[in-house]
């Protein structure tokens, strides 16, 4: 028979496996057409600018390329807001200590390289503490609130139950639901885009694609970064609480209906076992 752990892995490949051909089959398409365009932009703009050609706009598309993996952001021009003030740099701090790492972002000379190494070393550490006591104050709260909600005559199971329901959505409301709101009015994206952002963010994923506060043409309150940082760190808490309350789940049901199949094919092979007659046994003298 198959052990647990070994059916635990088989299920996490299979996960892994489908994952990668619904994203194969939802975005090669969308990158095939919009390679095929930007090709065809370029084109036009040789066509429209004869005095350059084909190798001096590759090198100035690497410029722009070389330009936003240093962080600078090609729109605009010398004025932009620095990335690295103090509010940008507490942000940049937090997505290193949290492992978001969205990307857009990173140390480009020697000395912060290697001071982002240590810096990380104990900061991860630093922030799993911190996180583990903002669970366990929020895990004090929910026992608070259970024994406030709990009534005589009332079962156990429905209390329970309706403290885990207040916790997910007071939370959903609070680090899900209108944070995209923020977002959308200051950003400008769409509530989809908002709402993207958010879960990405807080389930330390990070692409980079969405990152609030790089607009060049936004201006932004000097504390937005830093209150977004606050949230995060917050969001980050609550979320895995929420995580860890999916996998237990899921992992508990799993566990019960693998061991239920067991229980079934057991008893399956007692019942067969009853049913055969009774072979007549031969008695081999030493």
């Amino acid at each position: 028979q198959i052990s647990w752990t070994s059916l635990l892995v088989l299920g996490y490949l299979f996960y892994l496996l489908l994952g990668a051909m619904v994203f194969q089959l939802l975005e090669k398409q969308a990158e095939t057409h919009f390679r095929d365009q930007f090709q065809l932009e370029k084109l036009k703009f040789l066509q429209n600018y004869t005095c350059l050609d084909r190798q001096a706009l590759e090198q100035f598309v690497q410029v722009l390329m070389e330009a936003w993996e240093k962080g600078v952001n090609p729109e605009g021009n010398s004025t932009n807001p620095s990335n690295w003030d103090f509010s940008n740099s507490f942000f940049f701090a937090g997505t290193v200590v949290t492992t978001i790492g969205y990307g857009n972002l990173s140390p480009s000379t020697l000395a912060g390289q290697i001071f982002c190494v240590f810096y990380a070393l104990f900061g991860v550490p630093l922030n799993l503490a911190f996180l583990n006591q903002l669970g366990k104050a929020l895990n004090a709260h929910l026992l608070t609130l259970e024994r406030w909600v709990q009534k005589p005559g009332r079962a156990q199971v429905q209390c329970q139950f309706t403290i885990l329901a207040i916790f997910l959505t007071t939370g959903t409301l609070l680090f899900l639901v209108f944070p995209p709101l923020v977002f959308s009015y200051v950003e400008g994206w769409s509530y989809g885009e908002g709402f993207y952002f958010t879960f990405i963010t807080l389930s330390t994923i990070g692409f980079g694609d969405y990152v609030v506060g790089t607009n060049p043409n936004k201006h932004y309150i000097p504390v937005y970064r830093s209150l977004a940082a606050i949230w995060i760190v917050f969001g980050l808490a609550w979320l895995a609480l929420v995580f860890n309350v999916g996998a237990d789940l899921m992992e508990r049901y799993l566990q019960l209906k693998w061991h239920k199949s067991d229980l079934s094919l057991a008893e399956g092979d007692t019942t067969k076992l009853e049913d055969e007659p009774e072979q007549p046994r031969i008695h081999i003298p030493s």
